[in-house]
């Protein structure tokens, strides 16, 4: 979710029952989707099964190159 300004009585009680750890995870992943998507964005398989093994081994590459920084 994303937090929005406090504006009245009730949008400042939604804001107080905002996870901040769901947030948080939130913006984790959304940080690594993009950073996934800065390797290339398009996918040169064309069958369900090459594309899943193409995301797969691009999301090993990323976790080794994270690791070794």
């Amino acid at each position: 979710m994303i937090k929005h300004c406090e504006q009245n009585a009730l949008k400042k009680a939604h804001n107080a029952r905002i996870n901040d750890d769901v947030y948080n995870q939130r913006s984790m992943c959304e940080t690594v989707f993009t950073m996934l998507k800065d390797d290339g964005d398009e996918l040169r398989s064309r069958s369900w099964h090459g594309q899943f093994r193409e995301i797969t081994r691009k999301c090993i590459v990323h976790n080794f190159s994270q690791a070794a920084s």
